[in-house]
């Protein structure tokens, strides 16, 4: 039987139909949309198989341009801009019903050698000192309704255990400084430029909440409209994801109904292997009467 983690390959791993046209599976992660890590780190992968096995992203820059659907594929149509001698770039339209719902771009770069630096990982707890969210989903899962409630505890592919668990349903006004550890459950064998698109796609989790933390917001008040708008990405160095990582976010601003966020995602050695910066929506409806 497939766990969670073979079908999350599974899905990362697409039918390639013509020269530079994919189809991509997609999985119901319980946000009645889908999710938008996803359709990013399938469109990373399609932009990859259209690229010499020697070059690897360094970087990816996307829109979400409508919400997804979990019931039907996703095409991915593949632009071959540019073959250099260091560098390829590809742009990718991810669609659904005849429409575009995302569109990426992404450099690959042939792997050198250069000038080191970055900046030192925050003190935090190490994982094995943090609890898992299932805990907290756990905690929470009876005040939801029971079809919201199923899908709210499905298992998934990877493991988050937050540094200060934040309260879903009465967020308390804080800093809009957050860290996670997370990783994938199961050990796998992949490619690194499949490592790449799966961490494309833990990329997108909880990022956009950071900046709702010191409004006291969260996705689960319903005068709360919050989506993802454009995600950026950047591959400093190597790193495989079912090894914990640390994902350190923050934000450094919120106007004109959108929120800023940025992070910085470590090994557990200390290690910068990524750097992220996400605008989102973060709208308050009117109080119905």
């Amino acid at each position: 039987m497939a766990s969670v983690v073979d079908d999350l390959l599974q899905v990362i791993e697409l039918e390639q139909l013509e020269d530079n046209l994919f189809r991509g599976d997609t999985i119901d992660t319980g946000q009645g949309s889908l999710f938008g890590g996803l359709v990013a780190g399938q469109a990373l992968r399609a932009a990859a198989r259209t690229v010499p096995e020697d070059r690897m992203a360094h970087s990816l820059h996307a829109y979400f341009l409508r919400p997804g659907s979990v019931d039907r594929p996703v095409i991915y149509e593949v632009d071959r801009i540019r073959d250099g001698r260091g560098f390829t770039t590809r742009r990718v339209r991810a669609i659904q019903q005849g429409r575009a719902i995302f569109s990426l771009s992404a450099s690959f770069q042939v792997l050198e050698e250069g000038p080191e630096h970055q900046s030192t990982m925050p003190d935090v707890p190490p994982p094995e000192a943090v609890e898992s969210d299932e805990a907290q989903r756990l905690q929470f899962a009876e005040r939801l309704p029971e079809a919201i409630k199923t899908l709210f505890l499905r298992e998934r592919p990877m493991e988050i255990r937050p540094v200060k668990p934040v309260n879903m349903f009465q967020v308390e006004p804080v800093e809009p400084v957050r860290h996670m550890w997370f990783r994938i459950k199961e050990s796998f064998d992949a490619p690194p430029a499949v490592h790449q698109a799966i961490l494309t796609f833990c990329s997108d989790l909880s990022l956009m909440t950071t900046a709702m933390l010191p409004h006291g917001m969260s996705f689960w008040q319903p005068q709360v409209q919050s989506a993802s708008i454009d995600h950026s990405l950047w591959f400093l160095r190597p790193c495989r994801l079912d090894e914990w990582l640390l994902y350190s976010m923050d934000s450094p601003s919120a106007a004109g109904a959108r929120g800023f966020n940025r992070g910085t995602i470590y090994r557990q050695d200390g290690t910068m292997v990524a750097a992220t910066a996400q605008e989102g929506l973060m709208r308050v409806l009117p109080k119905s009467e």
